[in-house]
């Protein structure tokens, strides 16, 4: 039996796409808080929608992407930085979290094999964008700052309303270019060919 690879042009390109555009979200800059240790930023509207259009493993992926570049020297981050050093501050426990929101978004908005729907992609990018996120980047934070992880958590409410707005922006654009164009998302089109090889068409 033949079995497809795990990544072929298409994905690669999708991936890449995805990195660019949450690197492209970085060019407003950032609204510092907490005395400047972690940006409010735009690029979390990207990590959701790589989560919510490409799936948990491009998604994911495509984090990754844009991460190795930030590590290796270049300023895509909000703000012009980059380098080793992010990922030892403040915000390096987001930077991670990242990476785990969009493969959860993912996964939250096509296991089941269904299309999706604007609630399960809000709720997606909730649970993953917003989530999983802070879950991961609160406690580094708290480390890494000396503030005890209450007065952490407490400070990061100011982060919320912007990240509610993202994810209604995620789960609105997300629906949009499903109706639009559905091939667009391998997540849910390599689900239907793995329960019907046969089946090729796309369900509008």
């Amino acid at each position: 039996m033949k079995t497809r690879r795990a990544l072929d042009p298409r994905d690669l390109a999708k991936v890449a796409v995805f990195a660019a555009l949450i690197a492209v979200l970085g060019l407003p800059g950032a609204i510092p808080v907490f005395g400047g240790a972690v940006p409010i930023t735009a690029q979390t509207l990207g990590v959701m929608l790589a989560g919510a259009i490409l799936g948990p493993s491009l998604g994911a992926l495509s984090v990754i992407v844009f991460e190795v570049l930030v590590a290796l020297g270049l300023p895509l981050l909000s703000g012009g930085r980059g380098g080793l050093s992010v990922f030892v501050g403040p915000s390096a426990g987001y930077l991670i979290g990242w990476i785990a929101g969009s493969f959860v978004i993912g996964l939250i908005l096509w296991s089941s094999g269904r299309k999706p729907t604007w609630l399960r992609a809000f709720v997606a990018c909730l649970v993953g964008g917003i989530g999983v996120i802070y879950a991961i980047g609160i406690p580094v934070q708290a480390w890494v700052t000396h503030i005890p992880i209450p007065q952490t958590a407490l400070l990061s409410l100011a982060f919320i309303p912007g990240d509610i707005l993202k994810a209604v922006l995620a789960a609105t654009i997300t629906m949009v270019l499903w109706r639009a164009y559905p091939p667009a998302f391998s997540a849910y089109n390599k689900r239907r060919v793995a329960k019907d090889p046969a089946d090729t068409m796309v369900d509008v």
